[in-house]
């Protein structure tokens, strides 16, 4: 636990991956944080690609920390939570704003995880912290492990208690140094770097 305190200290940026049973798992997740969030905290959660921006809206209206679809070409704030717009890829250009995407998809997924990790990856190097939640495909496999290599922190929601365990299983396979933590123990972490 200790090690994990020190390295939040130096996270510049958080990623987040999330799929299939992602509504429940983002919900329990963000309302632990508070207005204090340090960094920016963005997410891939794979929608269809004529899904609506709810998700954003709803999680605004619950939670003490802003949420918002990102828009092209936008700055990034730290204390915002951001969330891709459907059907659009996200990356994180090298003076620090989103670019949206209509390229492939990447595992069959646009916006897929794979594409903001890397991009988030190449920007933020040791600053940036992944995050796997529960999920039915690899997708962000790849990415967490880029983020890793690049000098960051990885961490995976524990498939024993993930809606579905996919996607956790394919990230532990890929990063087996990251740390697998159930989905209240990870809230509790990025409460606790909100506190620092």
């Amino acid at each position: 636990m200790a090690e994990i305190n020190d390295l939040l200290k130096s996270i510049k940026c958080i990623v987040v991956g999330v799929s299939a049973g992602g509504f429940e798992a983002l919900n329990n997740l963000i309302l632990k944080l508070t207005p204090e969030l340090p960094v920016p905290l963005i997410i891939v959660q794979h929608r269809v690609s004529d899904n609506d921006s709810y998700l954003a809206h709803h999680l605004n209206l619950i939670c003490k920390v802003e949420v918002k679809e990102v828009n092209d070409k936008e700055p990034i704030s730290s204390g915002v939570v951001y969330i891709a717009p459907a059907d659009y890829h996200l990356l994180i250009e090298s003076n620090f704003s989103f670019s949206l995407s209509r390229d492939e998809k990447v595992n069959y997924a646009r916006p897929s995880i794979d594409v903001l990790f890397e991009s988030a990856s190449t920007r933020y190097q040791q600053g940036c912290l992944g995050i796997i939640l529960t999920g039915k495909n690899s997708d962000g496999a790849l990415g967490l492990a880029e983020i890793v290599r690049a000098g960051g922190l990885a961490i995976i929601e524990d498939p024993n208690t993930a809606e579905a365990t996919e996607m956790p299983r394919a990230a532990i396979k890929q990063v087996p140094s990251a740390k697998v933590y159930n989905l209240s123990k990870i809230g509790d972490y990025l409460a606790q770097l909100t506190s620092t």
